[in-house]
């Protein structure tokens, strides 16, 4: 009898306040939606969960102890390393608690991730498996044969579906669930004009329908891309406002994958808060092909958008199987310009094929266009990963550039040809993570790293010793001011706050 009273009461401690927790480890600087859409399907299901974001907040090692789950996100690879030790730390603390691993690369990276460190990982569309996986833990059930979810028992694919399986029609879509979290305030802010605005963080869809070789939304996604509800965005939008949101971010992989819907939310967005601005993502391909859009995106509000250019040398883009070339992003720039919206480049500076030439030139483009305030010094790190699963690792021709896969750093590192280019990236990074420490002038920045890659190049001339105006007065584009990127490796500061002692204490 004693026995039988004991499992009823250990079956129902998830449903106390704190049982449950969700861990999120970095989001790009915005307040991490990648906790507060689950949390908002976990409330619903009848539960309590808690949030914490470890960008902005100490760790709580009192909560930690007093959790019997913890669900990580890692949408990117900078949140992977981190979210890494954050499961370390839980196992010492807390040896009994539940590890959940969830998001982008916690599917991609299953069975590395099931080996001792977690004892679930749910990939793709990962609410509904992350509520049936509590309910099972909950109820004392198995959770082996969960749909979606993988165990050290089993490793299953990411869950491609939206909806419970028996009530889709009938189970409403939750708004994300921000309560518990840390205010607007501590995240990044739009810089314009020599202001900052509170910014906000939504998306309208997850998955893309491209293949470009490198991405890693590829191998979880391929090719499929999920609508959120309009009116699920909207409520979310309207309280990120009434929060104090005077701009919104759209985190979706490509905003104009699916441009009814896109167009739709932001007129009604802007219908009802006419002086709320936003950015989004898109395809160099996409702005291209939906360029008609682009003067209605700037009357709807529309500031900047980011776009993953990643390469100047045409070379590169096809083997990325990018969709685009050289002269296609100078055109995009161009319509963009033209409309009044800003382009904000992500890059990836180094790769196999990227020669010091292509390098240099990427930074003469720059330089000639204008685009030096609307790049994060950090893009002209940025060095190609390779996570396991990736597209890329079907190429024939990368497998010369390949080491083993480094489990520990989630990718195959790779060496370049040219021992100038790892030498290269070497010393960029390095500049770049001291500038951004440091607050330094994203110009000031660029004029150090073209300098250093014109020494490694044996280019003595002009453009190493050149002499540049970089007033902090001048003109320059909207941004935001988070200064980090998703595929760079985490700082040392990035690190600092899950630093513990040998018993495991921050």
């Amino acid at each position: 009898m004693g026995q039988v009273a004991e499992s009823i009461e250990e079956r129902s401690l998830l449903i106390h306040p704190g049982a449950i927790m969700f861990v999120s480890c970095y989001e790009l600087g915005h307040q991490p939606l990648g906790i507060a859409q689950p949390m908002g399907f976990i409330e619903q299901a009848g539960f309590v969960p808690v949030g914490l974001d470890i960008a902005v907040e100490n760790m709580d090692e009192s909560a930690l102890r007093l959790a019997r789950f913890v669900g990580i996100s890692v949408p990117m690879h900078t949140a992977l390393r981190l979210g890494v030790r954050i499961a370390e730390l839980v196992r010492v603390m807390n040896p009994a608690c539940h590890i959940c691993f969830y998001g982008l690369y916690a599917s991609i990276n299953a069975e590395y991730l099931l080996q001792g460190l977690a004892d679930s990982v749910v990939g793709g569309e990962y609410e509904v498996p992350l509520v049936s996986l509590i309910e099972a833990l909950d109820r004392g059930q198995t959770i082996s044969l969960l749909e979606g979810v993988s165990s050290r028992n089993r490793v299953v694919g990411p869950w491609l579906q939206r909806g419970y399986a028996s009530t889709a029609s009938t189970t409403p879509h939750p708004i994300p669930s921000r309560g518990g979290l840390p205010m607007l305030g501590h995240y990044a802010r739009l810089e314009q004009n020599g202001t900052e605005r509170l910014v906000g963080y939504v998306e309208a869809s997850r998955g893309c329908l491209h293949h470009c070789l490198h991405c890693p939304i590829v191998p979880v996604y391929d090719g499929r891309f999920f609508l959120v509800p309009e009116a699920v965005v909207l409520e979310d939008i309207r309280r990120q406002v009434h929060a104090g949101a005077t701009h919104i971010t759209f985190g979706d992989p490509d905003f104009l994958n699916g441009p009814g819907h896109s167009m739709s939310i932001v007129r009604a967005m802007h219908e009802e808060f006419p002086h709320l601005t936003f950015d989004f993502t898109a395809k160099i391909e996409h702005l291209l092909k939906r360029r008609t859009l682009i003067p209605d995106l700037r009357a709807q509000g529309c500031l900047f958008v980011i776009s993953a250019v990643e390469s100047f040398s045409d070379h590169v883009l096809e083997l990325l199987h990018k969709g685009h070339t050289g002269a296609d992003i100078i055109l995009a720039l161009d319509i963009l310009r033209e409309a009044g919206i800003a382009l904000r480049p992500s890059l990836v500076a180094f790769t196999p094929w990227t020669s010091l030439d292509d390098y240099e030139r990427m930074l003469d483009m720059m330089e000639a266009h204008d685009l030096i305030d609307a790049t994060d010094p950090v893009q002209l790190s940025i060095r190609l990963l390779i996570p396991p699963g990736s597209a890329l690792l079907a190429k024939s021709d990368i497998q010369r550039f390949l080491g083993p896969l480094d489990q520990a750093g989630f990718q195959y590192r790779w060496t370049h040809p040219d021992e100038r280019m790892d030498r290269l990236h070497q010393a960029v990074s390095a500049i770049v993570e001291a500038s951004a420490t440091e607050k330094e002038d994203a110009m000031v920045t660029f004029d150090r790293i073209r300098a250093i890659a014109d020494e490694i190049a044996g280019h003595h001339a002009e453009s190493s010793t050149r002499t540049r105006v970089s007033s902090p007065d001048r003109p320059k584009p909207p941004r935001l001011t988070e200064s980090w990127f998703c595929c760079a490796e985490p700082t040392t500061q990035q690190f600092r706050p899950l630093q513990t002692n040998e018993h495991g204490k921050t």
